[in-house]
C-alpha cells in the first residue's frame, strides 16, 4: 500500500528548476506534514509545530532566497519525524523513536517494511531530484546551498549565533559565505556551528555535495530570526547579498571540471 494518497501533496516540491543562478538550493526539514495514513504519529500539535518536526522558518527563507538568485531549489514535503532526509539510512536519527525528550509512538516497532515504504515514498524522491538537478548542470558551475534553522536555546543555554555557516572537509566555499556575512555587524556569524556536517550525521552535503566536487555549505539561522514574514525576508535577501558578494570569487577557487 502506498504511503502517500493519490490527493496528497508529493514528496518533494521543486521550484524554478532551470535557474540561472550558479546556486542550487535544498531544504532538507522544509515541512511539519505527516502522510495521513500514519495519523500524527501520536505527537501532539505542539511539538508538530516545533523544530522536533521541522526546519522554522527555513523554507519560507529557501523559496525567497531562491527568487532573489534565480536558482533551483528543491524542497522535502513531509515532516523529519516520519523520515529524515538528511540523515543515513542507516543512522539510529533515519526514523528516530523520540526527539528531543519527545516519544514518537508512530514510530516504534516498524517492520522491514515500514521503513522501506518510507525510505522510497519519502527519502527517495527527494534525493532523486536533487540527483535529477545536478546532473542537468554536469556541465554548468554550481555551488550548493542547504538552508536550515536552529532553536535559540538547546538543554536550558541560549545560543548567541544569529546564523551558522558549516561544512565537511572542504571549508573554502563555507569560510567565503561566512566572512561576507560576516561584514554585518549586528550579527554572530557561526563557523561550523551550531554543527558541523559530519559524515555519520548528515547526508545530503556529503553525497550531493563533497561527494560530487562541489563547493557546498550548510546554512543554518536562528529560528527567532525568521520565525515571521518579515523575518525571514530579511534574512533571504541578507543572504542574497552575501552570496552575490562571493560568487565570483567561488568560481574562481572552484571551476568546473
Amino acid at each position: 500500500m502506498s504511503l502517500l494518497g493519490s490527493d496528497e501533496p508529493p514528496a518533494v516540491d521543486v521550484v524554478n528548476a532551470d535557474g540561472s543562478s550558479c546556486a542550487v538550493l535544498v531544504c532538507d526539514h522544509a515541512s511539519n506534514r505527516i502522510p495521513r495514513r500514519l495519523g500524527t504519529l501520536g505527537v501532539g500539535a505542539h511539538e508538530l509545530g516545533d523544530h522536533i518536526a521541522w526546519d522554522v522558518g527555513a523554507a519560507d527563507v529557501a523559496r525567497r532566497l531562491c527568487a532573489h538568485l534565480d536558482a533551483p531549489l528543491v524542497l522535502s514535503g513531509y515532516s523529519r519525524l516520519v523520515i529524515d532526509c538528511n540523515r543515513p539510512l542507516c543512522s539510529a536519527e533515519s526514523i528516530v523513536e523520540q526527539s528531543a525528550g519527545v516519544p514518537v509512538p508512530g514510530n516504534r516497532g516498524l517492520s522491514a517494511n515500514e521503513r522501506e515504504n518510507r525510505r522510497n515514498a519519502l527519502f527517495g524522491p527527494y534525493h532523486a531530484a536533487i540527483t535529477r538537478i545536478l546532473d542537468d548542470r554536469s556541465q554548468r558551475p554550481t555551488l550548493l546551498l542547504s538552508i536550515h534553522s536552529f532553536t535559540p536555546v538547546l538543554n536550558g543555554r541560549p545560543r548567541p549565533w544569529h546564523i551558522g555557516v558549516s561544512y565537511l572537509r572542504k571549508r573554502e566555499f563555507a569560510a567565503l559565505m561566512r566572512r561576507a556575512l560576516a561584514q554585518s555587524v549586528d550579527i554572530f556569524v557561526g563557523d561550523n556551528e551550531p554543527y558541523p556536517i559530519e559524515d555519520h550525521v548528515d547526508y545530503t552535503i556529503p553525497v550531493h555535495g563533497e561527494g560530487r566536487g562541489l563547493p557546498s555549505a550548510m546554512i543554518e539561522i536562528r529560528q527567532d530570526g525568521i520565525d515571521t514574514a518579515a523575518g525571514a525576508a530579511a534574512w533571504a535577501a541578507r543572504l542574497a547579498n552575501a552570496y552575490s558578494l562571493i560568487e565570483a570569487e567561488a568560481l574562481r577557487l572552484f571551476p568546473p571540471s
